[in-house]
């Protein structure tokens, strides 16, 4: 498993998949997010591979552009990883990162 280039098909696959979205959740977004991730993680002990692709698939499938679905983004993102050979832990931790990332959830108690 190639990590630089699962990267890089991950930028490349998030650009197309949000090439029409709105402002607030296009790629400019993401590619913050993804900066901003990187920088952090260089201070903490993460494993920046997950980090990086986690912010990459956080905003995949916004619930607001799918009735409310929470489910989209996890499942487009197993699919996108599984198609690239990631490992299912790997997997499983990236989706665990997008089930609970939204600001939504940051308010649950």
């Amino acid at each position: 498993m190639n990590k630089e280039i699962i990267i890089q098909n991950t930028i490349q696959f998030v650009k197309e998949e949000l090439k029409n979205a709105e402002g607030g959740h296009d790629w400019f977004h993401i590619e913050r997010v993804f900066k901003n991730a990187i920088l952090i993680a260089k201070d903490e002990k993460v494993d920046v591979f997950i980090v990086s692709l986690g912010a990459l698939l956080h905003d995949i499938a916004d619930p607001k552009f799918y009735n409310g679905d929470e489910t989209i983004g996890p499942k487009i993102a197993t699919n996108f990883l599984k198609n690239e050979n990631v490992n299912t832990n790997i997997i499983n931790h990236v989706v665990n990162i997008i089930n609970h990332i939204s600001y939504k959830n940051s308010l649950e108690i």
